[in-house]
């Protein structure tokens, strides 16, 4: 048996059911994002049932639709039928989960869902089910054929309606109009929710760190102070403490090259004049997208008389998993 070969075929197979599911994609899942959307700003929950590998996946729809701000409850279907039916409010919308419709489980829990008066989105590849025929809006994941060489175990009708709950969070997240920032208060110990929730003065170098030097500098004290900050680059400012330029260890290498009698010299005749730089109050993300737009190694932090107060540093960025 050539195993990368089986391989290829398992993927090649589901890869063709997307294609389907892709083609298949129409008005049933706008009318069900619509419900989502009116679900949502009526403030009610999203009321996630499943049994088996259909509850995997209603699981995993639920975390995906809680992290991006919709609430969703992944409601176990036999604790449902013993009391956890009050979980329930008026407003919530079911997504009920079956590939065949015809899940005992589910289909019992109908009449239930249908007197509290909830709106069903059936998630099924039986769009003539008893589920179907209950639910208010039906997503059809149909399959030709699983993965499995037997055509038995769910791997295909798995991923076809994994693919479409990810369309529909996702789709409906951008319908919301979420932003980056309100995805980052969702995940605050990630390193997208830190880099958007961090300002730049939460993670510059500043005071002894900072390699703070006037004008008349020479490069020998310009070197001294960068070794006693432990920086790479030291900040020149003017008489009235305004950023003059910036001198790096690049700046001195690339100097000495050519003249190895340049200790005593003006740092100005080296520095770089108008350096880049960032106000200390802007998001961490926004350094980010400096350095990965100008490829420099230091941004200048200032405030805002635009008086040097910081540096940042990549690496500052890489030790505080921004990056």
């Amino acid at each position: 048996m050539n195993y990368p070969d089986q391989a290829r075929r398992v993927i090649r197979l589901e890869i063709d059911e997307l294609e389907r599911l892709h083609a298949r994609i129409g008005e049933s899942f706008s009318k069900a994002i619509e419900k989502l959307l009116c679900c949502f700003e009526n403030r009610g929950k999203i009321i996630v049932c499943g049994v088996g590998k259909s509850g995997n996946i209603g699981r995993k729809l639920t975390a995906t639709l809680n992290s991006t701000g919709a609430t969703s409850v992944c409601l176990d279907v036999g604790d449902a039928l013993h009391g956890d039916l009050g979980v329930i409010d008026q407003g919530d919308l079911a997504i009920l989960l079956s590939y065949s419709g015809e899940t005992s489980e589910l289909v019992d829990l109908l009449p239930h869902l249908k007197r509290l008066g909830l709106p069903i989105i059936a998630i099924t590849g039986d769009a003539s089910s008893t589920l179907a025929r209950h639910a208010d809006c039906v997503l059809d994941v149909h399959v030709t054929q699983e993965a499995c060489p037997l055509n038995l175990a769910p791997t295909s009708s798995t991923t076809a309606m994994l693919v479409l709950c990810d369309a529909l969070a996702m789709v409906l997240l951008e319908s919301r109009g979420v932003q980056p920032e309100d995805f980052a208060k969702l995940h605050p110990g990630g390193s997208l929710g830190r880099a958007l929730l961090t300002r730049v003065s939460d993670v510059m170098r500043r005071g002894d760190q900072l390699a703070l030097v006037p004008l008349s500098t020479t490069v020998q004290e310009a070197l001294q102070a960068m070794t006693r900050a432990r920086s790479g680059a030291a900040v020149i400012v003017g008489p009235d403490g305004a950023l003059a330029g910036v001198f790096t260890h690049g700046d001195f290498v690339r100097a000495f090259q050519k003249d190895h009698a340049i200790a005593e010299l003006p740092v100005t005749q080296f520095m770089t004049v108008k350096p880049i730089s960032i106000q200390a109050d802007k998001l961490a993300a926004e350094v980010l997208a400096t350095l990965e737009k100008v490829r420099v190694d230091d941004l200048v932090v200032l405030n805002e008389a635009g008086h040097p107060v910081g540096m940042v540093d990549t690496q500052d960025l890489t030790r505080l998993r921004l990056v």
